[in-house]
């Protein structure tokens, strides 16, 4: 007996001698994997974090514009950046650009600004104006703007137009197609795949359910898309015309006139973007070299100019440090930037839990006077929504304005968290509106059956037993439609009491249909047609203070997020940076574009299964 138990204690200090050698190997591997990472970054052969004296700003603009970055892992951006990897999906902060173009007109270190869009993914009209005006505010120096490019697509031509000179390879294309809301419908698939789809909906224009219950778009929907695409054209017609002093006529809409100009540019789209007025000259990669090195010199960069990259200029002018406490009135800005979800959710994405928390930091703190929620957010869930829109009301209880500024999107869920602040600011261009609920599930009885498999049990109750393997009771349908008409009802009677308008009126202007901000003014769905700044004057007017700064409310972090962050981000200053050119075929596109959409919809977690979002508000 006494053998059998020393030779058990000897079979578990074995294992744990085995298990603690194990654990001590995994984490001295991620310790030299993070030590190799971190040399590999140092020694890169990279240009230094330094503006170049004499040197012209390069502007090579890769992603997209937001007004708030995706969160990301510390460690993985750190590896990003070490081994010169780009995100998959790069994105750009406006207000970083702004802060770069209003250093550098007063920085004597840059002599000029070349705009290198090649990588340049668009966002909003409201983000390319405020970028655009950042440009021709930096040309008031005296400086001057260079645009240059292969290619230009239709957002990067839109910035490219405020630049004192555009250069267009002779072998390259710029062609300006407009606006078009074209989707993807799933009826018959469905039908195929023997799914049975439950819609419940309110809205004669809340078409975000439609690709599941058709295969094409209704005349509904055709009529509220076409109204705000044919003003969101004109609106980008008017902004690059006035930058480019040319008429509007000369943006080809019709295959005809654009096939005779064709055809009267020898079929060379370059000759005919130069013909048409909207580049200066046709230049190849050669030409252009050599006229910037006659302006600023050269130098032994990739480009062989002396240039500060975007990048560079950005960690000279915005080093990372640990942020400082401000005393003093404060107008803070809460960002809502995203689909809304239910629960916490990271930077990147509105969640009921965590965005609410961000407004009740704005109201505990004594230094913040006012706050400014700035809504980019084409809505979600109906229960989150309504948890951030509760905290608006506390900061107003509480003696603090709240003004809201709709940025690109202001939809649907979007626009219940702006309804009650005290007043809203939308872009001219901001897609707002789409007051409308719905819900939907898929059950798969028939595809079930279909391949054999059935299901069947007992219960309690007749409530009991909701499944996605099992038939929808009517009853139960009917229950779930009444749901979603009473979310409608108390959708509209906030809008009602908060726009002082009457629910019949709300009613009127609803249904699910989008309005563009001229329009959504027009229509007293918002105040005033303005930018984040003026609803930030607006807030502190409101407030009643003269003095001020402002500040955004961000997540506070853990003292572990904390040392990890300030780990990464040192590290990461050192690591080099290349460029990343992307390959996408077009059916890749349209998978994408496929997955894309069923995410947008699987990621929905509203407890109750109601929603207040609007899939059709975006712009291609």
């Amino acid at each position: 007996m006494a053998a059998n138990g020393s030779w058990t204690k000897s079979l578990f200090v074995g294992l744990w001698t085995v298990l603690n050698f194990c654990r001590k190997l995994f984490f001295n591997v991620i310790f030299i994997f993070i030590l190799v990472a971190i040399i590999l970054a140092v020694s890169a052969d990279k240009d230094p974090v330094a503006v170049r004296p004499d040197s012209a700003l390069y502007m090579n603009l890769q992603g997209r514009l937001v007004i708030e970055k995706e969160s990301v892992d510390p460690f993985e951006q750190f590896m990003q950046e070490a081994f010169g990897e780009e995100p998959e999906n790069p994105e750009l902060l406006v207000r970083d650009l702004e802060k770069a173009l209003r250093n550098a007109k007063e920085d004597n270190r840059i002599k000029a600004l070349v705009l290198d869009l090649a990588e340049f993914e668009g966002g909003g009209l409201d983000k390319l104006r405020r970028v655009a005006q950042a440009i021709d505010d930096f040309k008031v120096s005296g400086k001057p703007v260079y645009a240059i490019g292969d290619y230009f697509a239709q957002s990067q031509y839109y910035l490219a137009a405020h630049a004192d000179k555009i250069y267009l390879n002779p072998m390259g294309a710029l062609l300006l197609e407009g606006y078009g809301r074209y989707g993807l419908y799933f009826k018959d698939l469905l039908e195929k795949l023997q799914v049975t789809t439950h819609i419940f909906r309110v809205g004669t224009y809340k078409s975000a359910v439609e690709p599941f219950l058709r295969n094409d778009m209704s005349d509904a929907a055709k009529e509220a898309n076409r109204e705000w695409l044919d003003t969101y054209w004109e609106q980008y017609k008017e902004d690059v015309a006035a930058a480019r002093n040319i008429p509007e006529s000369q943006f080809d809409e019709k295959l005809d006139v654009l096939v005779e100009k064709f055809d009267a540019a020898g079929g060379d789209f370059a000759q005919y973007a130069l013909e048409n007025g909207w580049v200066d000259a046709l230049k190849t990669r050669t030409d252009i070299r050599q006229e910037l090195a006659e302006l600023v010199g050269r130098d032994d960069t990739e480009l062989g100019v002396n240039v500060t990259t975007f990048s560079a200029y950005l960690k000279v002018i915005n080093p990372p440090m640990p942020s400082i406490e401000k005393d003093g009135d404060q107008v803070a800005i809460v960002v809502a930037k995203g689909q809304i979800l239910d629960g916490e959710q990271r930077a990147g994405t509105i969640g009921g839990d965590s965005t609410a928390r961000l407004l009740r930091q704005a109201r505990i703190d004594d230094n913040v006077k006012a706050v400014v929620l700035q809504v980019d957010s084409p809505g979600g869930s109906s229960f989150a929504s309504e948890v951030i829109r509760q905290e608006v009301l506390e900061l107003q209880k509480a003696g603090k304005p709240v003004v809201a500024s709709m940025s690109t999107y202001a939809a649907s869920g979007g626009y219940w968290i702006s309804a009650p602040a005290d007043k809203i600011y939308a872009s001219p261009s901001t897609i707002t509106g789409s007051i409308g609920v719905f819900g939907m599930f898929m059950t798969y009885e028939n595809t079930l059956d279909y391949i054999g498999v059935s299901s069947d049990g007992v219960a309690s109750t007749e409530v009991a037993g909701l499944s996605p393997a099992r038939e929808l009771d009517p009853r139960f349908a009917d229950i779930l439609q009444r749901n979603v008409e009473s979310s409608y009802n108390r959708f509209i009677t906030m809008v009602a009491e908060n726009r002082q308008m009457t629910p019949e009126a709300v009613d009127n202007v609803a249904q699910g249909r989008v309005w563009i901000g001229t329009k959504a003014k027009e229509l007293g769905l918002v105040d005033e047609l303005g930018e984040l700044e003026d609803a930030v004057i607006a807030a502190a007017e409101l407030a009643g203070i003269e003095e001020y700064e402002t500040s955004y409310v961000k997540r506070q972090l853990s003292p572990q997020e904390m040392f990890w962050r300030e780990f990464f981000g040192q590290a990461m200053v050192w690591a080099a940076k290349s460029q990343f050119v992307g390959n996408d075929t077009p059916m890749m596109g349209m998978v994408k574009q496929l997955l894309t959409h069923y995410n947008s919809v699987n990621q929905l977690n509203d407890p109750m299964g109601v929603y207040v979002l609007c899939l059709q508000c975006q712009v291609h």
